[in-house]
């Protein structure tokens, strides 16, 4: 009775390290017997094994590294796109990562827990109440411009009944499916980029761009979101209607391409390997990102890699 309690509390260790096949099998039975120490050698060396040397990555990929040796892994993604996700969730597969880090800020996170039908009646859904709470937590005419993005947001999630961040909510999940995997926020918070937005255009340029925003009606379909994977599609509407205010681009474009940037390289430090006390050794060796971020800013991110970043002055 015993050893059957055993064997089945060794099992349940195995499944939730997602240890599959005769993997899983070795590991439960001999997860009873072993120490911690060898419980982590054990994951690592089967995250290695998975790791793949030369990995089949798909064509949305950029790979680049630092001078430390760490390599980073750069997914671009159209934000309404099943393929997409498609591509994350390969890349993630194929390379194990140490960390992992997305297009979001902390003001933005919630979109990774919800459910697509939640995120489906929340893009949909935008009232006054909502636009009350913005312009009290940003401001008025940073508020408007929230609630002038999330109607183009809502418009394409009401035109192809898809949610939008699907990739990274597949980045978060397969994140936890990688032995000692990070997950990285790696946006300027948004309050930032509007209050900067704002502050870069005159008045009549933000009657003028709060208009085109209001009257957005353009019909879209799934065939135009994928053949915008060379342009993500709500970065694309957004250049169209920004196209005219340089300063503006600048703003929400190129200065977070630094800080995506900035972001990717910081995560890419060398990884200190786990530790069972703090008497033992540190280990450092170089790490391997990805980084999930819209088409759009693959890019700028190119641009700015090789050269030294100071993001202080794009975060007043």
């Amino acid at each position: 009775m015993q050893g059957d309690q055993s064997r089945e509390a060794a099992e349940e260790r195995a499944s939730s390290a997602d240890v599959q096949g005769d993997e899983s099998k070795d590991a439960s039975d001999t997860a009873p017997n072993i120490s911690d120490a060898d419980a982590l050698n054990i994951l690592l060396e089967m995250k290695m094994k998975r790791r793949q040397k030369k990995p089949s990555l798909p064509s949305t990929v950029t790979e680049l590294a630092t001078e430390e040796g760490s390599k980073v892994y750069v997914v671009g993604t159209a934000h309404f796109s099943d393929s997409s996700k498609r591509d994350v969730v390969k890349t993630i597969q194929e390379v194990q990562p140490d960390v992992v880090v997305v297009e979001l800020c902390q003001y933005r996170v919630s979109m990774l827990k919800m459910d697509e039908r939640t995120l489906l009646k929340e893009a949909k859904e935008i009232n006054l109440e909502k636009l009350q709470q913005a312009i009290k937590q940003n401001g008025l005419m940073s508020g408007l411009m929230q609630m002038l993005l999330l109607k183009v947001s809502a418009h394409i999630t009401e035109q192809l009944g898809m949610a939008p961040g699907g990739e990274f909510r597949e980045a978060f999940k397969e994140a936890g499916k990688v032995p000692f995997c990070k997950f990285h926020l790696g946006d300027r918070p948004i309050p930032v980029t509007f209050k900067r937005a704002i502050a870069a255009l005159s008045f009549w340029q933000k009657v003028k761009l709060a208009w085109g925003l209001c009257f957005l009606s353009d019909p879209i379909s799934k065939d135009d979101v994928e053949k915008c994977k060379q342009k993500d599609l709500l970065e694309q509407m957004m250049a169209e209607m920004i196209g005219e205010f340089p300063d503006l681009h600048r703003t929400i474009v190129s200065e977070r391409d630094i800080y995506l940037t900035y972001m990717l390289k910081q995560a890419a430090k060398r990884t200190e390997l786990p530790r069972i006390s703090e008497a033992e050794p540190r280990r450092c060796v170089p790490s391997v990102v990805v980084g999930v971020v819209g088409m759009g800013h693959v890019p700028g991110i190119e641009k700015n890699w090789n050269t030294h970043l100071n993001i202080q002055e794009i975060m007043r």
